[in-house]
C-alpha cells in the first residue's frame, strides 16, 4: 500500500520535501512499527535499512562492556535512524535500538543509496541538515551527562521523550531509563518518585505521563531547550 504523503510529514527530515521529491520517495517507503527494545543496527554489521520515524524513540547506544551501556543520542521523528549510509561512513560502531514504542517508515539501504545519488537533491540537503542537528545533540549530551545531576538528565530526557510522541503517556521502564542515564535502578527510582511527588509525572507500571509541563521544565537542565532550538533551527533553515 502506498504511503499517503500526510504521513510521511510526520516525520521532519520527510516534511522538508516539496511535493516532487517526496513524490519520488514514496514508492520505496514502507511503515513498520517500531516494537520496544527492538535493534535496528548492531555495530560492526552492515545497515540494511534506514529508519524515518514517525513517533516513538530510538536511542543510539554504546556498549562499553561490563553491562555498561551509554546512551549519546536519541532519534524521533525530527531525523532519520542510519545516518552512517548518508554519510557512506561503513559500518555503525554504536547499536541503534527503539527505547520508546512508535511507528516509522523504512527503505532499504539500497533503494536510499540510489535517492541520494544527486549530492545537490532536496533529500540531501535535509539530511545535511539532519546531521549538523544530531552532532549538536552528541556534543551537548556528552556535556550534560559530565556535569548535570541525575535529576536533570531524567526531566530533560521525559520532555525530550514527549515532543516526539502524540501523547504525554508513553511507555518506559525504570531499567530502560537507568541504562540510558547510566546510573543505578535505585537512583532513577528515588528521581520519579521526587517528580511524582512534585506533580510533574505519573509513573506506574512502566507507562509514564507527564502531568505538568512547565514544571517539569524547571527540573531540567538548559540543555533541553538549547538542543531543542538547536534542531528546530537547524531543520527548519532554507
Amino acid at each position: 500500500m502506498a504511503i499517503d504523503p500526510s504521513t510521511a510529514r510526520r516525520n521532519t527530515v520527510l516534511a522538508g520535501l516539496d511535493e516532487g521529491s517526496l513524490a519520488l520517495l514514496l514508492p520505496d517507503l514502507s511503515e513498520v512499527p517500531l516494537p520496544s527494545r527492538q535493534v535496528l543496527h548492531e555495530p560492526g554489521e552492515p545497515i540494511q535499512a534506514v529508519h524515518f520515524p514517525l513517533v516513538g524513540v530510538v536511542s543510539v547506544v554504546a556498549d562499553l562492556g561490563d553491562d555498561q551501556i551509554v546512551e549519546t543520542a536519541t532519534i524521533g521523528r525530527e531525523g532519520m535512524v542510519g545516518l552512517s549510509v548518508f554519510l557512506n561512513s561503513g559500518v555503525p560502531t554504536e547499536r541503534s535500538l527503539v527505547q520508546v514504542p512508535g511507528e516509522a517508515l523504512t527503505m532499504t539501504a539500497k533503494d536510499f543509496r540510489e535517492h541520494i545519488a544527486d549530492v545537490d537533491g532536496p533529500l540531501t540537503a535535509m539530511l545535511r541538515r539532519w546531521a549538523e542537528a544530531l552532532f549538536t545533540q552528541v556534543s551537548r549530551n556528552a556535556a550534560c551527562n559530565r556535569v548535570h545531576t541525575v535529576r536533570q538528565r531524567a526531566a530533560r530526557w521525559l520532555l525530550a521523550t514527549e515532543d516526539r510522541m502524540d501523547s504525554p503517556r508513553f511507555e518506559l521502564t525504570q531499567h530502560f531509563l537507568a541504562q540510558m542515564l547510566a546510573v543505578r535502578r535505585t537512583s532513577v527510582s528515588e528521581v520519579a518518585r521526587s517528580l511524582a511527588e512534585d506533580g510533574c509525572i505519573i509513573y506506574a507500571r512502566g507507562i509514564i505521563t507527564v502531568t505538568d509541563r512547565d514544571r517539569l521544565q524547571e527540573h531540567a537542565c538548559n540543555c533541553y531547550e538549547t538542543i531543542r532550538r538547536t534542531t528546530d533551527a537547524t531543520m527548519a533553515a532554507r
